[in-house]
């Protein structure tokens, strides 16, 4: 196939649109079933590179959950405790860790579960018949991987009545190393960013606390390769070899650290007893469930535990989750990896870090106020890492 017609753009009036090409060569993807659109694939060849940078750099399967060009959650395959796979939606799937790529598609889907309802999904492995039924019964626009079981491709063509987007790609593929793009008519010509994030990034440690354990180095090697196609100005959060709070698009690196770092709370506060307790009932959808419990948590526009309000979602009536709760129960919370795409140009976002139980840092240096940065992480006994290496993605 050497061009495929889209049915529009990234919005309906943007026509014609299709993808294919410059070379006239074959396209390196196949369409399974559905017709994906502008967007999907934009998602999909951003997604594919995140996962197969994932793999290489750890030797894991790994997943990830994209919306919008920029990733809601990436993640290696490591099994997941009993609580972590309660608050994912997933303790009722047999044979879970007997797959690492269902634990990573498990990660990756269940850290920010609103971001990704309508997700486009990424498999570095080949899709098994455990992941495809965990992907069945979410919500989501289409799948890249570079190959199916048969009967897992039989349960994915099934999703949104036979008209999911399924695309396998070609592994063996590589990409030109000059990249074009083009903007209001001109065009824009770059080297790819084919620069390669391991554990030799991470060897200028530049703050007294030196120490920085294997865990540390895997989930700053996530965090890293997350924001290598996350939108910038971008913040990653990561723990236990997955995202858990990415904030991206932002103009100020601070709003980018407190988006990401309140996404990384609310991934803790589902895990808390009184979250995986809440009396949900019956006929409540799981989209429905991850907006209430969201609710709960955040206090945001309605008051789930109100009088005439939490009726609608509940057997019985909850206690309230109080800030003073929450915050007690994040004060316990330690050994987060936190990474960003360029420079901290202030120590406020070390600041915010530190309140959801971040310990080690990667970011490029480069400041002029890098011994403020640096005297704040010692403040903590944070270790932090100076990669050199700035990581924009637009």
């Amino acid at each position: 196939m050497k061009e495929f017609e889209l049915k529009y753009g990234c919005n309906p009036n943007q026509k014609p649109a299709k993808i294919f090409m410059h070379d006239g060569s074959e396209l390196p993807v196949e369409i399974l079933n559905g017709r994906p659109g502008y967007i999907n694939f934009l998602d999909a060849f951003n997604s594919w590179q995140l996962v197969t940078e994932l793999k290489k750099a750890l030797g894991l399967p790994a997943v990830t959950s994209f919306k919008h060009v920029s990733p809601t959650s990436a993640a290696v395959g490591i099994p997941l405790p009993e609580k972590l796979k309660k608050a994912c939606f997933v303790d009722d799937i047999e044979g879970l860790d007997d797959s690492l790529l269902a634990c990573a598609y498990a990660r990756a889907r269940g850290t920010d579960r609103l971001c990704s309802f309508g997700d486009w999904v990424a498999l570095s492995d080949v899709c098994d018949v455990t992941t495809a039924k965990m992907i069945k019964r979410e919500v989501s626009d289409g799948i890249i991987a570079p190959g199916y079981e048969p009967e897992a491709l039989e349960i994915l063509k099934a999703k949104r009545k036979g008209n999911y987007s399924i695309v396998k790609i070609d592994p063996d593929y590589v990409p030109d190393p000059i990249e074009h793009k083009q903007v209001f008519g001109i065009t824009f010509e770059q080297g790819r960013n084919n620069f390669k994030i391991d554990a030799d990034l991470l060897k200028n440690l530049v703050t007294e606390n030196k120490e920085l354990p294997e865990s540390a180095v895997r989930d700053l090697i996530v965090s890293l390769i997350t924001l290598k196609y996350t939108q910038s100005n971008s913040v990653c959060f990561a723990v236990d070899g997955q995202a858990i709070g990415v904030g991206a698009g932002q103009q100020s690196r601070i709003h980018c650290t407190r988006l990401a770092g309140s996404k990384a709370d609310t991934w803790f506060l589902r895990q808390h007893d009184k979250v995986l307790a809440l009396p949900f009932l019956p006929t409540l959808g799981r989209p429905d469930r991850d907006n209430v419990i969201d609710g709960y948590i955040n206090q945001n526009e309605e008051d789930v535990t109100a009088d005439g309000v939490w009726e609608k979602y509940f057997t019985e009536k909850p206690e309230p989750f109080t800030r003073e709760e929450q915050r007690a129960y994040l004060d316990t919370i330690d050994n987060v990896a936190l990474g960003s795409d360029a420079f901290f140009p202030f120590d406020d976002s070390i600041e915010r870090a530190k309140r959801s139980g971040v310990k080690y840092v990667a970011e490029p240096g480069g400041s002029i106020r890098d011994d403020v940065v640096i005297e704040r992480c010692n403040k903590y006994s944070m270790a932090m890492a100076f990669t050199g290496m700035r990581l924009f993605h637009h």
